[in-house]
């Protein structure tokens, strides 16, 4: 794991790399091997990211399934899940344009749905995101996996699968950078709060 400190220019923040490419790698494959063994194969599973960066993250755990899965479709049960709409934080934010949410075709009702994103903090997203799935099926199952769980929780959500928990101040920032998203290597890094 990666620990390097980035000093900068006087007047801007200090990161922390805390994940580097490999690091994620790594916590992917895990991530995507106990969901495989905590629904007992690949039966029913639907993996659905949280924009944004949620879903690359939902794809290369796909990715990662079909490979230790071979008859795991992942296209077929790979979806995206904008939970926008359903913020309770809305009037605190800069507005945020809402992007599509795809569903597998085979729908959500009597599935095993595993939400994706990249760092739980608060919990709000994810109650966003049962809120969405109310609207859209009955899945069998909801779990979680994240790739940083961060604490400061103000719900009552935990994650079922986590790559790395990450005890951070509340005034730090966890920094998720995908190639997908980000266009850079791909690493995790906290700054540090003003």
């Amino acid at each position: 794991m990666t620990d390097a400190i980035s000093a900068s220019d006087a007047g801007q923040s200090v990161q922390r790399v805390v994940l580097n490419s490999g690091d994620i790698d790594r916590a992917l494959t895990r991530i995507a091997f106990e969901i495989i063994e905590a629904n007992k194969g690949t039966q029913d599973l639907v993996l659905l990211g949280i924009p944004r960066r949620g879903f690359p993250l939902a794809q290369r755990l796909a990715q990662k399934i079909a490979a230790a899965q071979p008859g795991f479709d992942a296209k077929a049960s790979l979806g995206q899940l904008d939970v926008t709409m359903f913020r309770d934080d809305l009037a605190r934010q800069p507005t945020r344009s809402p992007l599509p949410t795809q569903l597998p075709k085979s729908g959500l009702d009597g599935k095993v749905v595993v939400l994706v994103d990249d760092v739980l903090y608060s919990g709000r997203t994810i109650r966003a995101a049962l809120d969405a799935l109310v609207d859209l099926g009955r899945p069998r199952v909801v779990r979680l996996a994240v790739l940083v769980d961060r604490g400061h929780r103000e719900l009552p959500i935990r994650a079922d699968h986590v790559g790395k928990n990450l005890p951070t101040a509340s005034s730090e920032k966890v920094r998720v950078h995908l190639s997908e998203i980000d266009g850079t290597v791909d690493e995790v890094v906290i700054e540090a709060g003003a």
